[in-house]
C-alpha cells in the first residue's frame, strides 16, 4: 500500500487560512505584504508565519473559529480522500496551515484522513497569543513525510507527493512519486505529474493503478 501526502492550502484547499483570519482582525493586507516579502526571498517561511501570527495577536477564539470555519475542500477532495482510504492507503495532510481549519474543512465533508501534521496558533484568555507553533515552520515536509513512513512502515519510494508551493519542493523531491497540483513556476520542473482539478488527480490515481 502506498503512503499519499497532500499539502492543504492552494491544493486541498483553495482557502488561505492566514488571510482569512487577517481578514476577521482588519489586518488582511498586512498579512498579504509579508506574504509578499517571503515569496521574494526577504523573508524566510519561518519568519513569515511568526510576523503574520503576531498580527493577529488579541483576535477572540471565536473569530478565529469563524475564519477557520470558512476553509474548505476543493470539489472532488472529499471523494479521492475516500477513494484512497477505502482502497487501504494511507492518508495524510502534510500543511504549515493551521489544524483548525485543516478539521474544519474535513468535517464539513464528513471525511477523515490518518495523519494531519499542521501548525497551531496557541490560545490564551480566550484569545490568540500571537505566537505559532508546530512541526512545519521550522521543520520542512520531508522530514515530516520521512517520519511518517517510519511510524507507518511504508519505503520512502512508495509515497505519493501532493502539492503546489515553494514549501512543498523537499517532501515532492522525496516522494517517490511528486504531483503539482497547478503548482507554482519553480515547482512544476519537480513533478512527475501535473493536474488542475482532483477529478483529473483520481484519474491519474487510477491510471497509475492506485484506485
Amino acid at each position: 500500500m502506498t503512503l499519499v501526502a497532500f499539502d492543504f492550502d492552494g491544493t486541498l484547499s483553495d482557502s488561505e487560512m492566514m488571510v482569512l483570519l487577517g481578514e476577521q482582525y482588519g489586518v488582511a493586507d498586512e498579512i498579504g505584504d509579508i506574504t509578499a516579502r517571503a515569496m521574494r526571498g526577504e523573508l524566510s517561511y519561518a519568519e513569515s508565519v511568526y510576523e503574520r501570527a503576531a498580527l493577529l495577536e488579541g483576535l477572540p477564539e471565536p473569530e478565529a473559529q469563524a475564519a477557520y470555519e470558512q476553509v474548505f475542500l476543493r470539489p472532488g477532495a472529499a471523494d479521492l480522500i475516500a477513494a484512497l482510504n477505502d482502497a487501504g492507503h494511507t492518508t495524510a495532510i502534510l500543511t504549515g496551515g493551521f489544524t483548525p481549519g485543516v478539521e474544519a474543512a474535513l468535517a464539513k465533508e464528513h471525511t477523515e484522513v490518518d495523519h494531519v501534521v499542521a501548525n497551531d496558533l496557541p490560545v490564551a484568555d480566550g484569545h490568540l497569543t500571537g505566537d505559532a507553533d508546530g512541526p512545519l515552520i521550522e521543520g520542512t515536509k520531508d522530514e515530516a513525510l520521512e517520519s511518517l513512513c517510519v511510524e507507518t512502515g511504508t519505503d520512502l519510494a512508495d509515497t505519493v507527493a501532493v502539492g503546489d508551493g515553494a514549501n512543498d519542493l523537499p517532501m515532492l523531491k522525496a516522494a517517490g512519486t511528486a504531483v503539482g497540483f497547478i503548482p507554482k513556476p519553480a515547482v512544476r520542473p519537480h513533478c512527475d505529474v501535473v493536474v488542475a482539478t482532483m477529478p483529473r488527480l483520481r484519474r491519474v490515481f487510477e491510471e497509475d493503478g492506485l484506485l
